[in-house]
């Protein structure tokens, strides 16, 4: 029985098994979605088939439970969500079906990643048309439901402009296929009658703007507009049926655009100039603040130039050839009251101009101050001759209600992003109020609540601020013909739930920082922290294209849990009260169970969301006081295990090569017994000459302390060894640093935080001595090096020590790239590069990069995580996909460069494809220290 449903959950698992979710982690990540809403549904499905969502719709029916289409989850205004069955669309129905390049259409399954369509369409010189921000994780589906527009609907036009036709399932169980033209209005009784009846309406007050997104699109059923059921239902979120498959418009893609970036004194003064420009036909026309693109430059270290201005138009204009498309660039830009303008040919340069404005769009969470950002009044839009005044006005409102938001958009069309900074911690009352204001002012210039996001619980209520009572009863009309149970996403568009109910924020536990992490970045707030996702959904996309690592184990089950926003929101459901148990919850401990703690959503993830660290925590809070797990004593210790190992160095390897007792022994740690053994070194690296005989300094060369980790000491002193050499051949003075530094790693990564700020105190009393005498404290292991860097000074946070050494913390490129030393050639050795993921999310990788440039080596960069993540992959339940992550990433690229020698500074990096595909890989001390042999 769930949430009194008698029989529900019986009949799920009868038809659907293991695609039909009822339990507690389930519910708790589907219970939001991009939004500041929650709602816990009674069930999810993740049907296979166009078969599974009728006989899923058809189920609930019978028992009376509510329906929620959802694609990615990318819902900014809570369209996603539903207090009944929610139907994952995502998971499984994928596919791109067929793309027909001569009548440039395209037929998709609901859960396809415009990505993927784009990269189907892409061979044939076609694409889709619009493209809004999230296009790597949000499905066809959802920008259907939402009829999404992103840049490229200033010249392609909203998602309801490329429709053909959509095979469309009722609220009641009816299977039609939409399309336009004579007789479409047919295939819903009576809707040729509703259309008749509601004329005037109908022509007055929809589709007086393209932007006119929020309710109904009613317009596009007039005789005059094509009689089109397919482009109606566009942006109907759910409330109407489910998509099951679209047939939609492709365009030509354009060969190669130009880019015209335009200077003004601020945001408002760009926008006054926009309808002078729009005759000029830009393909995309976009606002930037200089607030914004400050955010952004805090976040990743520097920007491209831009024209000096506080505000900026980014246009990109189209030709047939880069030529013609600089040509057009100019002559917009001589039209504009621009004060400054830099024109750009397609290219690097313009990619990365236009990067700012993507990043800026996921950066806009935290405002200049840093505090957290809303969605809510996300993506208003008025008529762009109104655009200017519309912007003074909200940022007269904003400061009258003594909130901010970073403003950018689609200004060609009229369309504003903001998000605002709204405090929900305290309840919704300020939000509320905003809101209420915000619609009167859009409204008052002829404008929409949403320009492209949909209504959802945010802004459905305010419906009746921007329409009569005649075209609110014609929606509920529209929906009867169509859901006439109202049972499809009940709460949105017609008969709104209140847009402050179901807040997921005012509902989270205080929780303030303790014993464990410091949280300074949140003020100590470890709510505010978990709190920092809001569901963007950047986790779910493959960016490894892009030089992302985020989040590998989703990348190989697919499964939203096993995302860092799944993870997410199992921590908010727990803070919440949504799970039972609270920090040892089980729901918890299984979604955090496949996460690698590799760090990389900490770089990649637009809002900051540290996982790794919150798995930490979490693990402290659950076992302190009580027997932990199996593996937090033995990897969890493996630095202590190591040093009482290495006398029996010998004996230890031989029976490490003996299959039984490597099993026996793999077992008894809890790892996976088809795992293998290190070969212990016979003399670990604190024992060798080398390194007695660089205990002190010898006054000549810049001053290093080599700081040699447990992995580096006794599992492979050879790269120790070569450090020292390599260090030394720079002009370095180098001293080794006295044993038993250990800078605590895999105490944190299994949240025995207690003593890991023991050991991290003993470490600093052997290394802040030297920092002080003025020595640079150089690493070797990367996720070591990287605790050294951002982990002692979160555990450690009162202890000025804690700062000196991570400011003094450097990688061995970092400090030879500082020293400009000019390593040895590399006579164009062809390299293939895996970043460790520590390295990439908390140390950076641009030095390395410059250092083997330098020394002319031809380099391919493998992002994406090994899968082996420390301990992670060697753990008993994790073997699978440890290997799937492998087999997906650094293999799949060794295999694609055959030619290439690997090297990986990272001991697991090493060892995972020593052991899944016998690929030999060498750190970059070895690389450099061949060099010099």
């Amino acid at each position: 029985m769930i949430g009194g449903v008698p029989g529900f959950e019986d009949d799920l698992r009868a038809r659907f098994g293991d695609l039909a979710r009822t339990d507690g982690l389930a519910r708790a990540v589907f219970s939001t979605d991009a939004s500041n809403y929650r709602v816990p549904p009674r069930a999810v499905v993740q049907p296979r088939t166009r078969a599974d969502v009728v006989d899923a719709v058809a189920l609930a029916a019978a028992h009376g439970v509510p329906v929620t289409p959802r694609g990615g989850g990318t819902s900014c205004a809570g369209n996603a969500i539903g207090p009944g069955l929610v139907l994952d669309l995502s998971r499984h129905l994928d596919r791109v079906l067929a793309v027909d390049p001569e009548a440039r259409t395209a037929t998709v399954q609901p859960g396809v990643v415009l990505t993927d369509l784009q990269a189907a369409a892409a061979p044939h010189g076609l694409r889709f048309g619009p493209d809004p921000s999230t296009a790597s994780r949000a499905t066809l589906g959802g920008l259907i439901g939402n009829n999404a527009c992103g840049p490229h609907g200033l010249s392609y036009g909203r998602t309801a402009d490329n429709v053909v036709e959509l095979t469309w399932l009722t609220g009641d169980g009816r299977v039609l296929t939409a399309g336009s033209g004579p007789g479409a209005l047919d295939a819903v009784p009576g809707l040729a009658g509703f259309v008749r009846d509601h004329l005037g309406v109908v022509r007055t007050e929809f589709g007086r703007f393209a932007r006119q997104i929020s309710g109904y699109s009613l317009e596009h059923l007039l005789p005059e507009n094509g009689s089109s059921l397919a482009a109606a239902l566009v942006g109907t979120e759910g409330t109407c049926g489910v998509l099951l498959e679209a047939v939609v418009r492709l365009v030509p893609r354009a060969p190669a655009p130009a880019l015209a970036v335009l200077a003004y004194p601020d945001m408002a003064a760009a926008a006054d100039d926009v309808p002078a420009l729009l005759p000029l036909a830009p393909l995309a026309l976009e606002g930037l603040d200089a607030r914004l693109v400050d955010v952004v430059r805090r976040a990743h270290g520097s920007v491209p130039d831009l024209p000096d201005g506080g505000g900026w138009l980014m246009a990109e204009l189209g030709g047939e050839t880069g030529e013609e498309a600089v040509e057009a660039a100019h002559r917009f830009a001589a039209a504009s009251a621009a004060r400054d303008v830099r024109v750009l040919p397609a290219g690097p340069a313009a990619t990365r101009l236009w990067q700012i404005r993507a990043d800026g769009a996921g950066l806009a969470g935290r405002t200049p101050a840093g505090t957290q950002a809303w969605p809510g009044w996300e993506d208003s839009a008025v008529p762009p001759e109104r655009l200017g005044d519309y912007l003074r006005g909200l940022e007269a409102l904003m400061a009258d209600e003594d909130v901010t938001g970073l403003a950018y958009g689609h200004f060609g069309d009229g369309c504003v992003h903001v998000r605002i900074d709204f405090p929900l911690h305290t309840g919704g009352a300020p939000m509320r109020r905003f809101l209420e204001r915000a619609a009167d002012l859009a409204t008052s210039h002829g404008g929409s609540l949403s320009g492209e996001h949909g209504d959802g619980r945010a802004r459905s209520e305010l419906l009746r601020t921007m329409y009569s009572a005649d075209a609110l009863t014609a929606m509920a009309r529209f929906k009867g013909l169509l859901d006439p149970d109202d049972r499809m996403n009940p709460g949105v568009v017609v008969r709104p739930a209140p847009l402050d109910a179901d807040l997921r924020r005012p509902h989270a536990l205080p929780v303030v920082a303790a014993d464990g992490f410091a949280f300074a970045a949140d003020g100590g707030d470890v709510t505010a922290a978990l709190h920092r996702c809001t569901g963007v959904g950047a986790c779910r996309a493959d960016l490894r294209g892009q030089g992302a690592f985020m989040c590998p184990s989703y990348l190989a089950t697919r499964e939203e849990q096993d995302s860092t926003r799944g993870r997410a929101r199992a921590l908010q459901e727990m803070l919440a009260g949504g799970v039972d148990g609270g920090w040892a919850a089980p729901e918890v401990h299984e979604a955090l169970d496949l996460c690698l703690s590799c760090k990389a959503c900490a770089a990649d993830c637009p809002t900051g969301t540290d996982m790794a660290t919150y798995k930490a925590e979490t693990l402290h809070r659950t076992y302190a006081g009580r027997v932990r797990p199996r593996t937090h004593y033995t990897f969890g210790r493996l630095p202590r295990w190591l040093r009482l190992a290495a006398p029996f160095a010998a004996p230890l390897r031989a029976a490490a090569r003996v299959g039984p007792l490597r099993r026996s022994a793999l077992r008894a740690m809890g790892a996976d017994p088809r795992r293998s053994l290190p070969d212990l070194p016979l003399r670990p690296f604190r024992w060798t000459r080398t390194a007695r005989t660089h205990r002190r300094p010898t006054g000549t060369g810049t001053p290093v302390l080599l700081w040699v980790d447990s992995f580096s000491d006794g599992l492979e002193p050879a790269v120790a060894r070569d450090a020292v050499a390599v260090l030394e051949a720079a002009g370095c003075d180098v001293v080794v640093a006295e044993p038993g530094a250990c800078c605590g790693l895999t105490l944190v990564t299994t949240g025995q935080l207690t003593a890991a700020r023991t050991r991290m105190r003993r470490t600093l009393a052997v290394l802040e001595p030297h920092v002080q005498a003025g020595r640079v404290v150089v690493g070797l292991e990367p996720s070591c090096t990287a605790t050294l860097r951002s982990d002692l000074v979160e555990l450690l946070p009162d202890d000025p020590r804690a700062a000196a050494v991570a400011a003094a913390v450097r990688t061995v490129a970092e400090l030879l790239t500082e020293l400009d030393w000019t390593p040895p050639a590399g006579a164009g050795e062809r390299l293939l590069v895996q970043p460790h993921c520590h390295h990439h999310a908390v140390l950076g990788f641009d030095a390395d990069r410059a250092l083997l440039d330098r020394m002319g080596h031809d380099v391919v960069e493998s992002t994406g995580c090994c899968g082996l993540a420390g301990s992670f992959g060697m753990e008993r339940g994790h073997h699978d996909v440890s290997v799937a992550i492998a087999r997906d990433g650094v293999l799949a690229r060794a295999a694609e460069h055959p030619d290439r020698a690997l090297l990986a500074d990272g001991f697991s990096c090493r060892t995972q494809v020593r052991d899944l595909a016998g690929l030999p890989a060498r750190h970059l001390v070895q690389l450099l220290a061949d060099r010099l042999r």
